[in-house]
């Protein structure tokens, strides 16, 4: 099992594989705003660790442990994402929450908010509802804050 700083670098390595084709420890550097002696050193623990395959001097690419590792985390990140906006968090604050607790959750939460997030997407009637019910709670907020 990665910890969860090796989780977001085969996140991002997955992520910008699927966008470029190819990626660098520049570009690894650049995402995670790290320096590229860290992302070569976390590049050499996931190699050990089977998720990666690196040649020192040539590079490195994803193990088929390291591709369906990284699918998998791409795919709650967005997931993650999606539910937060449903629930209407402020767009400048979804990504930020999502890095801080993508990692705690356990994959049956993320199982359950997936249920979650089809359930308002089946039905555009009910993402309507939750919107009512946000906005009343806004203007309650709104009208104690006055006070």
């Amino acid at each position: 099992m990665p910890t969860p700083s090796m989780e977001d670098y085969i996140e991002q390595i997955y992520y910008l594989m699927e966008k470029k084709g190819f990626v660098t420890v520049t570009d690894i550097a650049e995402e995670l705003e790290v320096h590229p002696s860290s992302v070569t050193k976390m590049i050499q623990k996931l190699d050990r660790s089977n998720f990666v395959d690196y040649e020192k001097y040539r590079g490195f690419v994803l193990t088929a442990k390291g591709k369906e590792v990284g699918k998998r985390l791409l795919y709650r990140h967005d997931l993650l994402e999606e539910f937060l906006e449903i629930i209407g968090v402020d767009e400048e604050n979804i990504y930020n929450d999502v890095e801080g607790i993508e990692h705690h959750l356990s994959w049956n939460s993320i199982d359950r908010i997936n249920d979650l997030v089809s359930y308002f997407k089946e039905d555009e009637n009910r993402l309507k509802d939750l919107q009512k019910i946000q906005q009343t709670s806004k203007s309650k907020q709104i009208t104690q804050e006055e006070k």
